[in-house]
């Protein structure tokens, strides 16, 4: 278990992302099988949205995408007052001629915000995308980084 300091919200994000995780959850719970339908129903109005971990380390904040079936030409990242933004599309790959019989696979746009624990440094943002995984690298910015102080003994 990690505790985490409290971090007062800042006005320009928070609320958007408040409602972001509320459709998130909202989604993930109706696609649990109480209402089957109604969970893929709901994906076809609002797209799909990947999963998405972020944590971070000493020097960096590192986010990670599951974004299969995804060429890397489809996916935009973008960072903007701490906020990172991933987003993009997934085309169906299937003849207009082929009758679907069953399809389980999410195709169209998606788009995911998320407000960062800590500041970076925006001119060394990484990224890699490997075996269907984007993988975002965020170095801190060197005002974030924990400093070592040492205690003189006199």
């Amino acid at each position: 278990m990690n505790l985490i300091r409290y971090q007062s919200p800042e006005l320009g994000t928070w609320p958007l992302d408040r409602w972001s995780n509320l459709r998130d959850e909202l989604s993930t719970l109706l696609d649990f099988g109480m209402w089957p339908a109604a969970g893929r129903q709901s994906q076809l109005f609002s797209g799909w949205t990947p999963a998405l971990d972020v944590y971070q380390n000493k020097d960096n904040v590192v986010a990670t995408i599951e974004l299969p079936g995804m060429r890397k030409d489809d996916i935009d990242i973008s960072l903007h007052e701490d906020v990172l933004t991933i987003s993009g599309e997934r085309k169906l790959e299937t003849k207009e001629s082929d009758k679907a019989e069953r399809t389980e696979r999410f195709t169209g746009t998606f788009r995911r915000s998320i407000s960062l624990p800590t500041r970076v440094d925006a001119s060394k943002v990484s990224a890699t995308y490997k075996d269907g995984i984007l993988t975002v690298t965020l170095p801190k910015a060197e005002e974030a980084k924990p400093k070592q102080i040492q205690v003189n003994i006199d």
